[in-house]
């Protein structure tokens, strides 16, 4: 959260909000899709391809509720990191994929 703050807290207006809603929405979200699943079975490699995909599909459901999260996401390089780095970590540990 720290670290979230130091690097990004000024872009938005509650960044509690944005910390949690990547932790409680998208990356169980991002951890449900079938196409990801099936990809954890295969190598680190397929796996981080199909999660950055579904990352992808989540971030556009994240459009209807949070324009300035969606926007930061796309428009932000360090940003879209933070949020695909933290939501892989996320999503992988739980089956030991990944770094």
């Amino acid at each position: 959260m720290e670290t979230f703050n130091q690097q990004f807290g000024t872009l938005f207006n509650d960044a509690d909000v944005i910390v949690g809603r990547i932790r409680d929405q998208v990356a169980p979200t991002v951890a449900a899709d079938s196409a990801y699943q099936n990809a954890k079975q295969n190598t680190p490699q397929t796996a981080r391809i199909e999660h950055d995909r579904a990352l992808a599909r989540v971030m556009l459901d994240v459009l209807k509720d949070d324009t300035e999260m969606y926007k930061q996401f796309v428009q932000n390089p360090s940003f879209k990191r933070f949020v695909t780095d933290r939501v892989f970590g996320l999503t992988s540990r739980e089956a030991g994929v990944g770094p």
